[in-house]
């Protein structure tokens, strides 16, 4: 019998106690496929991931996994500014959701500064990751090329002016899109209403990821990874410019570089037909 969701229809939000806190996930796809979990960049909620983009690849034959970090979206939240939490938590999240959703060992992708979230994840729980994929991330050695001096520093919104943030956020993305001839504005601005609105509490959103203490795997670094390794990476990547992607390649063993034509840091919808290709074949025993 074939599934009802089989061919990438969602299975809806729901809310899952992982690690002693609540984590809102989404599922797309036949549970029976080799299972893709997507971890969001920092203060990125999973709407980050794009619907569309779960879909085509739940269509592709996997069963695609996204979920809220903690102070993202409708998961767990903590005050502004004290996030009662540690970077080992977060990765524990993804062990708990994998836990909960009864995935053994599965294909983890991690965006931007949750790179460190596979980091982590390889070295230390080889045994829970069949790959890694890395997109828009570094291994954050001293001698890599910082962000463009072209970035902006937006002032801060009043969080009480839903408006204004949608405006900021926006601003971000445009700026992090590092003038990708891809960039959809309209499209970027729809998604930022939708998740500012969504959101338990979105000032914990801006900030509290970015205060807590980047933990080192107990076991090593990028070389000590063995689970076969895809780095994804714009090359008008603003952020983080082209030669972090590269660098990280040349820190795992055996691990593969995919430049993303036109894109800076963040997965344009043009560049999905060749991530989506790229990160299928990835995913598949063997490499087919």
């Amino acid at each position: 019998m074939t599934s009802p969701h089989s061919h990438g229809e969602p299975h809806g939000e729901q809310l899952l106690g992982v690690n002693g806190v609540e984590l809102c996930t989404e599922t797309f796809g036949d549970r029976a496929d080799p299972a893709v979990v997507l971890v969001a960049g920092a203060a990125a909620s999973m709407l980050w991931w794009d619907a569309d983009l779960c879909e085509q690849l739940a269509a592709r034959g996997r069963f695609v996994v996204r979920y809220d970090h903690r102070d993202t979206g409708r998961s767990t939240c903590c005050p502004p500014g004290r996030p009662a939490y540690t970077y080992t938590d977060l990765v524990l999240d993804v062990l708990g959701v994998q836990d909960a959703l009864g995935i053994e060992a599965a294909h983890v992708v991690c965006q931007s500064m949750f790179g460190g979230v596979g980091l982590l994840l390889g070295v230390d729980h080889p045994d829970r990751v069949a790959s890694l994929t890395f997109v828009s991330a570094t291994t954050g050695a001293d001698d890599l090329p910082p962000p463009s001096s072209d970035l902006p520093v937006p002032a801060e919104p009043d969080v009480s002016d839903a408006a204004a943030v949608v405006e900021y956020v926006v601003a971000g993305a445009r700026a992090y899109a590092g003038g990708s001839p891809y960039f959809d504005e309209t499209a970027i601005r729809a998604l930022t209403a939708r998740d500012v609105a969504r959101a338990r509490n979105y000032s914990s959103t801006l900030v509290n990821h970015f205060a807590i203490e980047h933990d080192r795997p107990a076991r090593g670094g990028f070389g000590d990874i063995v689970a076969p390794t895809l780095v994804v990476h714009g090359d008008h990547d603003p952020l983080l410019p082209l030669p972090h992607g590269e660098a990280l390649r040349d820190a795992i063993p055996g691990a593969e570089l995919l430049v993303l034509k036109g894109a800076g840091h963040d997965l344009p919808r043009p560049v999905w037909e060749d991530f989506v290709s790229a990160l299928v074949r990835h995913t598949t025993v063997g490499g087919s």
